[in-house]
């Protein structure tokens, strides 16, 4: 087997918890060769701790991707710069896994795609939440038809009081949004990827910035009112071409008991599922209902999970997801996270937001495979 040389740019939160201690127990596959940040003293710290005894150090990722002896780029940079540095790598002949979102809005996600396209190169979106025990579980419970048909679902990713207090996740501009785009992203791709449905024909939403200063009781400690330029909650209603409708919910701060973050509400013809526990923590379950003998039966399992993507004795959900992306790059396969299905959600987001701003539903029409808007 081949060792890749593997390279991270942005080398803040998302690298340090969940791409470079993945990337580091792949050490027979990869070699932590580069890293970069605009904060060179932080590519510096990642090169430390995670890097191999001859790793790069830069501040200008351009700079990076002028190494031919890269063979795979790890973008985790603010949304803003996804579509950018990602196009740029794949034209550089590396293949990337982008952090989610895909891109700030759908226009950048199709640069991404016709270059992944254009060049070759395997593209993958950084949405572990499909490798946890019970995203698993239930993906092979919908593949096998338990559900029946499903029509009606609800995407979850509803905090009450966690809102991001570091980096620029509060800064529209950057990030593009708020909870919408940051965990309601996770709970859609979950949604569509276990009901194998990509095909939305109407988008309405609504956003809200009602609480922004109501900063006490955040666990991540008080925020800055006079920065807070994002939503801190957002809905959406969307119906598929065939009928099928998802309701979308996603909050950072909203006055409600019950918090339930990247999980599903699943109802199908023969059955429906729901997601309960902390999937975070990868200590989800499954709650399945449906009628048998003239009653109405429940069923919940009780973990074990998971041997679809199992290697070895690490099993989190981020290991999972680097360590079934550098095989997909190892043996030419496709990765579990396909960009088409990552670009429909980005299309999706969008049109909620689009949607909020104009107090219009919007269309969209699919084109030669491309989806644009008809307000």
């Amino acid at each position: 087997m081949n060792k890749l040389k593997a390279a991270v740019i942005g080398c803040g939160g998302i690298a340090f918890q969940k791409h470079l201690p993945a990337l580091s127990k792949l050490k027979d596959k990869v070699n932590l060769a580069a890293f970069c940040d605009v904060v060179e003293e932080r590519a510096e710290n990642a090169a430390k701790e995670f890097g191999s005894e001859d790793a790069q150090v830069y501040s200008d990722y351009k700079e990076l991707l002028k190494d031919d002896s890269i063979d795979v780029v790890h973008v985790c940079t603010p949304n803003i710069s996804h579509s950018v540095i990602t196009v740029d790598a794949l034209e550089a002949g590396k293949h990337v896994m982008c952090e989610k979102p895909m891109a700030i809005n759908s226009k950048e996600a199709k640069k991404m795609l016709d270059a992944a396209k254009r060049t070759g190169k395997k593209l993958t979106i950084g949405y572990q939440n499909r490798f946890r025990n019970d995203s698993i579980a239930l993906h092979q419970a919908c593949e096998a038809g338990d559900l029946g048909d499903v029509y009606f679902a609800k995407a979850h990713a509803i905090r009450r009081r966690g809102v991001p207090t570091w980096g620029v996740f509060m800064d529209k501009e950057k990030q593009g949004g708020g909870p919408l785009i940051d965990i309601g992203t996770h709970a859609l791709d979950l949604t569509l990827w276990l009901m194998n449905n990509y095909k939305p024909k109407l988008v309405a939403g609504s956003a809200f910035q009602k609480l922004k200063d109501k900063p006490e009781g955040n666990i991540f400690g008080p925020w800055d009112p006079e920065k807070y330029q994002v939503e801190d909650s957002a809905f959406g209603y969307i119906k598929m071409e065939n009928g099928a409708t998802i309701m979308l919910e996603s909050s950072w701060a909203l006055n409600m008991l019950n918090g339930k973050e990247a999980q599903v509400t699943l109802c199908g013809t023969e059955a429906g599922a729901e997601m309960f526990g902390d999937a975070w923590k990868n200590e989800g379950y499954i709650k399945f209902n449906t009628t048998k003998y003239g009653q109405m039966v429940e069923a919940e399992t009780s973990g074990g999970a998971g041997v679809a993507y199992f290697e070895g004795e690490e099993a989190d959900a981020g290991y999972l997801e680097a360590n079934q992306w550098i095989d997909a790059v190892l043996e030419d396969k496709e990765p579990v996270v396909k960009p088409e299905e990552a670009f429909v959600v980005t299309q999706i987001l969008e049109a909620i937001y689009q949607s909020a701003e104009t107090g219009k539903a919007i269309e969209i029409n699919e084109q030669e495979g491309i989806l644009s808007f008809t307000k």
